[in-house]
């Protein structure tokens, strides 16, 4: 046998073992913080899911994404969202206050957000059938501990319907989907709605998810009863029902600082009213960052201070966070924070689940709920955003057919 002839046959060989994959992003600035990972990387796809990250993936692919001069990462996660859309109007649940999420979502980067405590053990059905179900972006739900959700004032003071045997059945039902307990928008002095709520978090053995509109309840309070990994949002708000973790001589308070230390877990929830830079940013130069980047994205949120989770990004970055650490807050810290790390990182096995950005050099503004602004020159932009190995956001067409008209 000649030496060409063996060569062939090494080739053939070779080439039958090469991997084959459905899609290959190349040569971007991969940005993985649960391992550890920011420098120029492949990462491959199969069947929705992470095959390979590497410096250099051989091998042959259905499609190749050229990522240079971008960044990659994990695909955002929103902890703070309203998304039982319908048409009931002035409402949250099943109301025109909530919006589709799939129209704003992918072309911010984000492809899991968790719905916060719109829906209740009694209605989270309709929601499931009506929403979750239907949608491309993965949606999750803190459940309401009243039984019919945000319906409004009247009937979200009804302790009655406040159950926590039938929160923690549905709980026990929809394991993957619902990611814990939401107590809010209550009136009254008496604990029973925030102890309810508790109870069925810690009989399903997931973490209370704790919003603002509870006047009666202080702040320290509030966080003394809560457990290593509940969650609070609305972090940096300063309004008149609840005080502000930023005192007036301009600290963190020290039983704020000792929660976060014992365990509790601070979301943005920016909102309409819920983000101040008289309290954002103090607590930053004191080293108090939020632990994720919960949008609060409902009807008026999103035309306003906040817009969207990149604008959210960059604004605090505008404040001294670098790339890396929004991306881990938006990535990894939020992905543990709902008990779902599988969706914050890059690890082979993992849902492909990946977006792509470029940071813009400018002068660029962002404001507070106050109508305050700052200034910054950096902002992040979504080029593209993959959601179980399919692109379903390409806002230049990096991943479509080249022609040459």
């Amino acid at each position: 046998m000649s030496r060409i002839t063996i060569w062939l046959v090494w080739l053939l060989v070779q080439s039958s073992f090469a991997q084959t994959y459905e899609l290959v992003i190349k040569g971007a600035q991969v940005i993985d913080p649960a391992n550890s990972r920011n420098s120029k990387m492949d990462v491959a796809v199969n069947q929705g899911k992470i095959a390979k990250v590497a410096p250099d993936i051989d091998g042959t692919a259905t499609q190749v994404i050229v990522g240079t001069g971008l960044y990659l990462s994990p695909g955002f996660i929103d902890p703070h969202t309203h998304v039982f859309v319908g048409t009931e109007a002035g409402k949250f649940a099943n109301g025109v206050n909530s919006v589709s999420p799939d129209d704003f979502t992918f072309r911010t980067g984000v492809t899991t957000v968790v719905d916060a405590g719109t829906s209740g053990w009694r209605s989270f059905p309709t929601f499931k059938k009506q929403v979750i179900d239907q949608a491309k972006t993965r949606i999750l739900a803190f459940l309401n501990i009243s039984g019919g959700g945000m319906t409004g004032a009247a009937h979200e003071q009804d302790l009655s319907d406040m159950n926590a045997d039938s929160a923690v059945a549905l709980m026990r039902q929809y394991p993957d989907i619902i990611a814990g307990v939401k107590i809010g928008h209550y009136n009254g002095k008496e604990w029973t709605p925030f102890d309810n709520a508790m109870d069925a978090a810690r009989q399903a053995g997931k973490p209370l998810f704790v919003e603002c509109h509870l006047p009666e309840y202080t702040l320290e309070d509030q966080l003394a009863r809560m457990r290593p990994g509940d969650i609070i949002t609305h972090t940096f708000e300063h309004i008149k029902e609840r005080m502000p973790v930023v005192g007036e001589d301009g600290q963190v308070r020290p039983f704020v600082f000792a929660a976060r230390k014992r365990g509790i877990l601070f979301d943005l929830g920016h909102g309409g009213a819920g983000f101040w830079f008289d309290q954002a940013v103090p607590a930053i130069k004191q080293g108090f960052y939020p632990n994720s980047f919960g949008t609060d994205l409902h009807r008026f949120s999103m035309n306003s201070a906040m817009k969207d989770m990149a604008n959210v990004m960059s604004k605090f970055m505008a404040m001294g966070l670098s790339i890396e650490q929004v991306v881990e807050i938006a990535t990894w810290n939020a992905a543990k924070a709902i008990l779902h790390p599988e969706l914050g990182s890059l690890n082979q096995g993992n849902p492909a689940d990946m977006v792509l950005f470029r940071l813009r050099e400018g002068d660029f503004g962002f404001m507070d709920s106050a109508g305050n602004s700052i200034r910054g020159n950096q902002k992040l932009e979504v080029e593209l955003t993959i959601r179980q190995g399919k692109v379903v956001w390409d806002l230049n067409g990096l991943a479509a057919k080249k022609k040459g008209f």
